[in-house]
């Protein structure tokens, strides 16, 4: 008789004799349903023990009236009875079931969430209050506990099946890209004795993933008794992770997109092989470059910077992805970091598109994932292949943004260090309006003590930057508008205000900090969303439509109009936003901070109509005094008017330094202050960004007043004309805004003692 099979007391035939004793089960005076043997396993139904001495047909027959008792559901349990001595005589009588009601099984259901195991006095308790015996409940909550165990069982095959079908699905690739390798000499198959170190980079992956798809296919078949099938489809793009304080995405500021991002889909099937080689031999490509020095990599006369020997570069890596397009120039620098973010969170961040441009919003416009090949391994990034969309910018309309189609791959390369390579897909399909090409770019990022990661990132991209405005050409050629030393100081800054966001020990002597975490947390997240809104709407992005109004040359001042509705974070209406960027002959340094000082904002802020500005709340966001949130008061000199507040945002580093500001609702402030949500506070942001002008190779942005670094300023407004969205815009709005944006460029270069005009 299998075990699992319960026999009830009440349905065992007579073998009382007339003597009183039991013929064919000893000398018991009955059976005892209670009774069990001590090797019984949990999980498992009471199966009633039968002496040899039973008839084969009596066994049979009972085997078949019980099996369709275990067919019940949990919730059946039959009817207990007495002893043998008590038993019916009439052997063939029909067993009688108990179904217990739905009370019973509501409240030994609440029951078993609290406690599955109950001891001897809760069985009893409950079988009292249900109208049970305390072993029907026992029963009841046995077969609980094995439908629990099955069920749970189930879903572990599940997820390990789900995993071993990705690992196959990945595995099938491999091997295709593998199946269809040539000689690059004579494009015939390569031979074994030829194999080239790409080929060989792949088949060592492969061997990799087999071994990991074997281990999962034994545990696996452990738990479902048979081998997993192969599963031909790709798995779906993991969710995002979100920053804890609430990150936006930079594509919520998407007003458009621009012909090459518009003709740009999700890549075919017959594509996804080629892409897959052309990532691992990027990858391979990226480390050596990190990794090398001289004579791959010059250093520049004054020590600052490394520039690319192109013939060493040609010599070394004499595949890539082509030769450079006829009319576009090479930009290419290393450079080398020390942030203070775990190695894991990074990578996090930069496998995730919505984080990744929302940390890098000054450099990145919008960027979108067309399709995931392969979500990684093991539960991590690892061997992660993102097909990706990109638009770079500098913040200001004179410069247009460089659209990218590439590849994005990630892997583990030892234990705690990553890879993020990023490649141009140009090659697999050509487009004609392509303007930049993104040769293996990326980081290599180490695992230091503490909590610390060394970040060395290299960029490498070849590029028509003929519609580049004069005042920028110096800047964009040496590298610093789009370098790799841009991506580097962004990375830095960017991780110290993660860092003073998770900061507990807050001094609190200083007048005005900020100590309460909660309000700590949602103005920053404030903050942070008003920063992504002025970086969305000041370069010379394809998605913006701007228009120049009047002036000549760098001073020409550019608008644009959008609609806001049904958007709880900007005023409703017609926004007006206009731009102009100009040449300032003193150091970024004294520009941002003139501009970022409260006492001095009085020289140039024509909104604030000359009252005093006070500092009323500081938040810092790392070691530079100047990355910092404040918010500030506007005294007004008439009594009369209500006092304004302005959020403000001043952030700096040694390639871009930012002031970025807005008015803000009283009553909305102190419900951020307190913690609340920051989502709701309607904001239009204007700012200034301050970058170098290029002509110097010194630490720029850090060089003193004296010094003949210059500086390229652009000023950028929004302004609400109407709160009617469907209103015309009228042509005395636009006036007003143009004198606005004029009067704020002359107060600046009167106070900077610069007044060129």
């Amino acid at each position: 008789m299998p075990a699992g099979v319960m026999i009830p007391a009440r349905n065992m035939p007579s073998m009382i004799t007339g003597n009183g004793s039991v013929s064919g089960y000893g000398t018991s005076s009955g059976l005892t349903l209670g009774q069990q043997p001590n090797n019984m396993m949990e999980g498992q139904l009471h199966p009633l023990e039968m002496t040899q001495n039973a008839s084969e047909s009596e066994i049979a027959r009972m085997r078949d009236e019980e099996f369709d008792s275990t067919n019940k559901s949990g919730s059946e349990n039959h009817e207990l009875g007495g002893s043998g001595d008590d038993q019916d005589p009439r052997p063939n009588k029909k067993k009688r079931y108990h179904r217990h009601t739905q009370h019973q099984i509501q409240e030994m259901e609440a029951f078993f969430k609290e406690c599955p195991h109950p001891d001897d006095k809760q069985r009893k308790e409950l079988g009292r209050e249900l109208g049970l015996e305390p072993l029907q409940v026992k029963f009841w909550f046995q077969n609980k506990r094995t439908q629990m165990k099955t069920q749970h069982e189930r879903h572990e095959n599940t997820q390990l099946r789900t995993e071993n079908e990705k690992l196959r699905a990945d595995n099938m690739r491999y091997r295709e890209a593998l199946s269809t390798a040539s000689c690059p000499n004579c494009g015939g198959p390569t031979a074994v004795g030829q194999m080239s170190f790409d080929e060989h980079h792949l088949r060592l992956e492969n061997s990799r993933l087999r071994e990991e798809i074997d281990r999962i296919s034994a545990i696996a078949a452990k738990y479902v008794g048979k081998p997993v099938v192969n599963f031909p489809l790709l798995s779906s793009p993991a969710p995002p992770r979100p920053f804890d304080f609430g990150s936006q995405p930079v594509t919520e500021e998407m007003y458009g997109v621009g012909d090459l991002l518009r003709s740009i889909s999700a890549p075919s099937e017959a594509d996804k092989p080629m892409i897959i080689e052309l990532a691992v031999a990027a990858m391979e490509e990226l480390v050596r470059m990190a990794q090398m020095g001289e004579p791959l990599w010059m250093t520049s006369l004054d020590g600052t910077t490394c520039m690319l020997n192109e013939e060493e570069y040609i010599r070394t890596f004499p595949s890539g992805i082509g030769p450079k397009p006829t009319g576009f120039k090479c930009e290419a620098s290393k450079e080398t970091t020390v942030v203070i973010m775990n190695h894991i969170n990074l990578v996090e961040i930069l496998m995730d598109v919505n984080q990744w441009s929302t940390l890098f919003s000054g450099i990145v416009s919008k960027a979108s994932t067309l399709d995931v090949l392969s979500t990684g391994v093991a539960g991590n990034y690892n061997g992660a292949l993102q097909v990706m969309t990109a638009e770079f910018q500098v913040l200001s309309p004179l410069v247009p943004t460089r659209e990218s189609y590439y590849v994005r791959y990630c892997k583990q390369h030892a234990e705690g260090t990553w890879a993020v390579v990023d490649v141009s897909l140009d090659t697999i399909r050509p487009s004609p309006t392509v303007r930049c090409r993104r040769r293996p770019s990326g980081c290599l990022i180490q695992e230091m003590p503490n909590g610390y990661s060394k970040v060395t990132w290299v960029e490498h991209v070849e590029v028509d930057d003929g519609g580049v405005h004069n005042l920028y050409k110096q800047l964009v050629s040496s590298g610093h508008a789009f370098g790799a030393r841009r991506w580097v100081s962004t990375l830095d800054r960017q991780c110290e205000r993660l860092a003073s966001l998770m900061a507990s020990n807050i001094p609190t002597g200083d007048v005005g900090v900020i100590t309460n975490q909660d309000g700590r947390k949602s103005m920053l997240k404030l903050a942070e969303r008003m920063v992504i809104s002025f970086c969305g709407g000041v370069s010379a992005s394809t998605a913006h439509t701007w228009t120049t109004l009047s002036g000549t040359g760098a001073d020409d001042v550019r608008v644009m109009t959008r609609k806001s509705v049904d958007d709880p974070g900007r005023p409703p209406g017609i926004v007006l936003s206009a731009a102009t960027s100009f040449w300032l002959p003193v150091s970024p340094k004294r520009v941002f901070d003139f501009l970022r000082d409260e006492h001095s904002r009085s020289e140039w802020d024509i909104l604030s109509n000359g009252g005093a500005v006070q500092e009323m709340a500081h938040i810092a966001n790392g070691r530079d005094p100047g990355n910092c949130v404040s918010l500030l008061r506007v005294n007004s000199a008439n009594s009369s008017q209500s006092n304004m507040l302005i959020l403000q945002e001043s952030c700096t580093d040694p390639t871009a330094s930012f002031v970025i500001y807005a008015p803000v609702d009283i009553v909305a402030m102190n419900v951020v202050l307190n913690g609340g949500d920051p989502d709701y506070v309607a904001l239009l942001p204007s700012g200034f960004a301050i970058l170098p002008d290029g002509m110097t190779v010194t630490d720029v942005g850090m060089a003193d007043s004296g010094g003949s670094s210059g500086s390229l300023l652009t000023v950028a407004f929004q302004i609400l004309v109407d709160s009617v969205p469907t209103a015309k815009l009228s042509l005395g709005s636009v006036a007003t805004v143009n004198n606005l944006i004029a009067c704020t460029v002359e107060r600046i270069k009167a106070s900077l003692s610069c007044d060129n005009a």
